[in-house]
């Protein structure tokens, strides 16, 4: 992980304070391409009743409608949390190449666990065990108090 990759997972937790703010969970991600232009952001947006809608997933759908496969497998997703199992699964179908990520799943559940959150309705697995082909970097251990800090304003408020 090097200094591009801090700076588009910085925009990503900026995008999940944003997603805080709206009244939705604090998730946020960008697709990058190959030579570094950001072709599309999106954050949580779940708040709304249709548990599907994470910015992981609409980055996927939103590739295999707009993207070639060989730039789809040439770009990078940078995330402010490590994809859920059905995020992880819509990155592989569509064939999309690098993941990177701020916090971990397992870091997430660890939080939820501390602030007495109920935990998800899926198990945290790790990406590997459901895209296994997929490149993925992360924690970054820089952005954990940050983003610790917004699930904690979601689950106990402030």
């Amino acid at each position: 992980m090097d200094e591009r990759d801090l700076k588009h997972l910085r925009r990503c937790v900026e995008l999940a304070r944003e997603a805080l703010d709206a009244g939705d969970e604090p998730f946020g991600s960008l697709l990058v391409s190959a030579d570094g232009e950001v072709l599309k952001e999106d954050r949580n947006r779940v708040a709304g009743g249709d548990h599907t809608r994470h910015p992981e997933f609409e980055l996927a759908r939103w590739s295999a409608r707009h993207l070639p496969p060989e730039d789809r497998a040439k770009a990078t997703v940078y995330t402010s949390g490590e994809h859920c199992p059905m995020c992880a699964a819509a990155h592989a179908w569509a064939g999309l190449g690098r993941i990177v990520y701020a916090a971990s799943s397992q870091q997430l559940s660890q939080w939820l666990t501390e602030l007495a959150a109920p935990p998800a309705p899926v198990n945290p697995l790790p990406i590997g065990e459901i895209a296994p082909g997929v490149r993925v970097e992360g924690p970054a251990p820089e952005l954990a108090s940050e983003i610790r800090e917004l699930h904690r304003r979601l689950h106990v408020g402030g």
